[in-house]
């Protein structure tokens, strides 16, 4: 106990100080279900070590959120309480830090009429739209970080006693997130710097397409013109330098909208909105899914891609080794945090203003110009494998190896 608690300081202590990298004075916003209550009180304390001016804890209750959407009237689930909406909002205008405990339980809407859950979504996205804007062009320093619960242990080790899952789920966070070295602070400044050059020598090279080809994909995907590839941490408005995803092995950048052309098939399951989505397939074309076929969650996967004109346009593409840490511990996380970080991957719907040169001080009609994609939703799903393999495709025709066997070439 005394050594999981010295892990679970320096986790608190990462999402913190190098994360979030709350800077003094500021508020910071915890975005948690409740049943991550301990961890809360202890991220607090963290925060208000790191000179936090104030701490806001926006509890939320998954099983409340199911009974909902089963029980509710159909109207309600089309009204959202503005006053959450504008009060998130109002924060991030004031210059708050935003730290989200993801935790999900894939399986707790399996039982829900898929159409409940699409009105919900989009009803909850289109309300919150402006706040999601800040985090969206890094205004404000933000972060999401995972914390093991019953339900997600349970989906992850099946076959262990209900004590030993969330140890082990511990065991398996506490290592994909550098916490158990000696000094987790400067083992991701290595981290950090090794995602770094990758990304330099990928805007160096200033690729038009990336050609992407494995057991079941075939894929081109045009980059925006003046595409930017990001890794690892961003600059807030103010200056401030965060990581917002706490595990992150990616690179990424942004597709131009009308720009991606074949098929590309998922290889890892899904995990949205409450349901799974498994066995997937895309066929695109001039940007849009023309065709989706999914093995698991048609349903759901139709309701997603119909959320609004977006939906079907590509909003993100990143690349990831299959040798990095998450793939190599061989388990399938069912929780788009980490499963992303063991794939290449792309992203269904909005773009990140901030993948493209000036992005961020860009109106939204010069944002579409330069190919951006706009979508109330942003939904990364995994497609990188050993058999993976991408060539980047320069503006003259010529062709470089990326990716071969799933691994940078």
């Amino acid at each position: 106990m005394e050594t999981f608690e010295y892990y679970l300081d320096k986790y608190a202590e990462l999402a913190i100080r190098v994360g979030l990298n709350v800077q003094k004075d500021q508020t910071v916003v915890i975005m948690t279900p409740i049943s991550c209550a301990d961890f809360v009180r202890k991220l607090t304390k963290k925060a208000y070590d790191a000179g936090a001016k104030d701490v806001v804890v926006d509890w939320d209750d998954d099983e409340v959120k199911a009974l909902r959407l089963k029980h509710a009237p159909e109207q309600t689930l089309r009204d959202y309480p503005m006053w959450r909406a504008k009060g998130l909002e109002e924060l991030a205008e004031g210059g708050a830090a935003f730290l989200q405990i993801y935790a999900p339980n894939s399986d707790l809407l399996k039982d829900v009429d898929p159409q409940r859950i699409a009105i919900s979504s989009k009803t909850a996205a289109a309300a919150r739209e402006g706040f999601l804007k800040y985090l969206r062009s890094n205004q404000v320093n933000w972060l999401m970080v995972s914390y093991p619960t019953a339900e997600w242990s349970a989906k992850v080790f099946p076959n262990l006693d209900a004590s030993e899952r969330i140890i082990k789920l511990w065991e398996q966070i506490f290592k994909l997130t550098r916490v158990d070295k000696p000094d987790p602070v400067e083992a991701w400044r290595q981290h950090i710097d090794t995602l770094t050059s990758k990304m330099n020598g990928l805007n160096e090279k200033k690729y038009k397409q990336l050609h992407l080809r494995a057991p079941g994909t075939d894929l081109t995907i045009e980059l925006a013109p003046k595409h930017l590839w990001v890794a690892a941490g961003s600059t807030s408005k103010a200056g401030t330098f965060f990581v917002p995803n706490i595990p992150t092995e990616e690179v990424f950048t942004m597709p131009a909208r009308g720009g991606t052309n074949g098929t590309v098939r998922s290889t890892l399951p899904l995990s949205y909105q409450g349901s799974l989505i498994e066995g997937f397939s895309l066929t695109f074309k001039d940007g849009r899914v023309v065709e989706a076929k999914a093995e698991v969650g048609q349903e759901v996967l139709d309701n997603m891609l119909n959320m609004d004109e977006g939906s079907r346009y590509l909003g993100e593409v990143a690349l990831v080794p299959f040798d990095s840490p998450i793939s190599q511990s061989g388990i399938i996380y069912y929780n788009t945090l980490f499963d992303e970080n063991a794939s290449c991957h792309v992203a269904l719907g909005n773009s990140y203003p901030f993948t493209i040169e000036g992005g961020t001080e860009m109106s939204p009609e010069e944002l579409a110009q330069n190919g951006y994609n706009k979508s109330l939703i942003h939904v990364d799903f995994m497609i990188g494998s050993a058999e993976m393999e991408i060539d980047g495709i320069l503006a003259d025709g010529t062709r470089e190896p990326l990716f071969r066997k799933g691994n940078w070439a």
